[in-house]
């Protein structure tokens, strides 16, 4: 099997993948877009919204934007504490404390770790007038794409270079807050670890 880098940036990655196969070249998709774990806001608490947007809007606003991470830190809670414990690593809690008339943007979310940031800090997340006021707590917490679409990580596809069906050409474009590069690196990781789980649960027959 080889691969050969076409073009890569930090949101965008193509590459073709020679000496394979489709079934392999799927499964490499398919994890890429649902199976790598990404950081979104799961729930979120109003204190006060004065604003012109129902509590629904924003919190749905709150969970699309995409955030950056140290993906190697961070883990799913059940797989680390039990019954309520939790760490900076599997939570993360994003406050917004805003009074003063414009717009609140995704710079204004404060974190309790600060390692954690919006991608894009310009993102509108709703405008004040007057005296309005808008006071949350939100929780963000690990998830995948196959459960909700604020967890996906890219959007990838490929096509066939030849009439062997071994050879294809890959389109990466992140849509999170991990990079191409980390998105393709993780999948094969990712799909290392199934194709073990599969031999270990084979073994057991």
């Amino acid at each position: 099997m080889k691969v050969q880098v076409l073009e890569k940036s930090e949101r965008e990655m193509k590459f073709v993948l020679e000496d394979s196969n489709p079934q392999f070249a799927n499964a490499l998709r398919r994890i890429m877009m649902s199976e790598i774990p990404i950081l979104a806001v799961e729930e979120v608490d109003f204190t006060n919204n004065d604003s012109i947007l129902y509590n629904e809007i924003i919190a749905h606003r709150l969970a699309l934007i995409p955030l950056v991470f140290e993906s190697d830190k961070f883990h799913f809670k059940e797989e680390k504490h039990e019954g309520e414990k939790s760490c900076q690593f599997c939570e993360v809690v994003l406050a917004v404390n805003k009074k003063t008339p414009g717009m609140i943007y995704a710079k204004d979310i404060k974190f309790s770790n600060p390692d954690v940031k919006p991608l894009f800090l310009e993102t509108p997340i709703v405008e004040l007038f007057n005296e309005e006021k808008l006071k949350l707590e939100a929780t963000a917490r690990l998830g995948l794409g196959r459960q909700h679409a604020k967890f996906k990580a890219a959007v990838a596809n490929y096509k066939y270079l030849d009439d062997s069906g071994a050879k294809f050409e890959f389109n990466v474009e992140s849509i999170s807050g991990l990079t191409a590069e980390e998105i393709v690196l993780k999948s094969v990781e990712i799909l290392k670890q199934k194709l073990k789980e599969f031999d270990k649960q084979l073994k057991k027959i």
